[in-house]
This record gives structure tokens, C-alpha cells and sequence, in this order.
């Protein structure tokens, strides 16, 4: 058996949001944190937790959000090649190729998408 390259991780859960600002505001100030970090190409804010997965708000997802369409979190790698050989070779339904060396998306048995990332 072929050794996984997947760490056993969370790295990050999404939330679809309406508005980026008025999330990251509103998730912020619920937190008790500065709201300063860049909103990332226009729709993403992560939010680092402590001793946990990042929180990441997305308002792009938001508007066409069905259960099966927008990650619920993704798994760390530090090899994304190997990560993404690795889950075809288990027949793993891939969404996608890798995208931008960072990332790609995975389909679980029961349809939920999930990410794997290298961060």
C-alpha cells in the first residue's frame, strides 16, 4: 500500500457569506479580533483560528450554494503532484485538475466536495 501524503488535517472550512465585508466585520468582531487581513481577489477573507482550521469566507460561492458545490474545508499537503496521483490511483473522484499548483478539488462518497491544498 502506497503511503499517503495527505496530512492528517483540517486546513481550512468555508462559509459561504452574502457580503465579504460585512462577514469578515461581523465574524471579526463575534472572534474578538482585528479585521485586517486583505479580502483576497475580491471574495475571500481568511480567518486564522487559534489551535484550529483557518475559517475562510467566500461571497463568491454564496449566491449559487447547493451542499455539493463549494468545498467544506480542505486537507493540507506539503506535495500537491503526489496528493493528486495518490487520490486517482485510489479512484477517488477528482473535480477537476490542480489549479494554480495550489489546489484541487475531490468528490466523497456521498457527493460532498472537498479541497486539497498546499498551503
Amino acid at each position: 500500500m502506497t503511503a499517503s501524503p495527505l496530512l492528517p488535517q483540517i486546513g481550512a472550512i468555508f462559509v459561504p457569506v452574502r457580503d465579504i465585508e460585512q462577514a469578515r466585520d461581523w465574524y471579526c468582531r463575534l472572534l474578538g479580533i482585528a479585521a485586517d487581513n486583505e479580502i483576497l481577489f475580491g471574495h475571500l477573507y481568511c480567518i486564522p483560528l487559534q489551535n484550529g482550521p483557518t475559517l475562510i469566507l467566500d461571497s463568491k460561492i454564496f449566491p449559487q450554494h447547493t451542499p455539493d458545490d463549494a468545498p467544506l474545508f480542505h486537507f493540507n499537503t506539503e506535495d500537491i503532484d503526489a496528493s493528486y496521483q495518490f487520490l486517482e490511483e485510489c479512484g477517488v473522484e477528482l473535480v477537476g485538475p490542480i489549479q494554480n499548483g495550489h489546489w484541487f478539488n475531490i468528490r466523497d462518497f456521498d457527493g460532498n466536495i472537498l479541497m486539497i491544498c498546499k498551503c
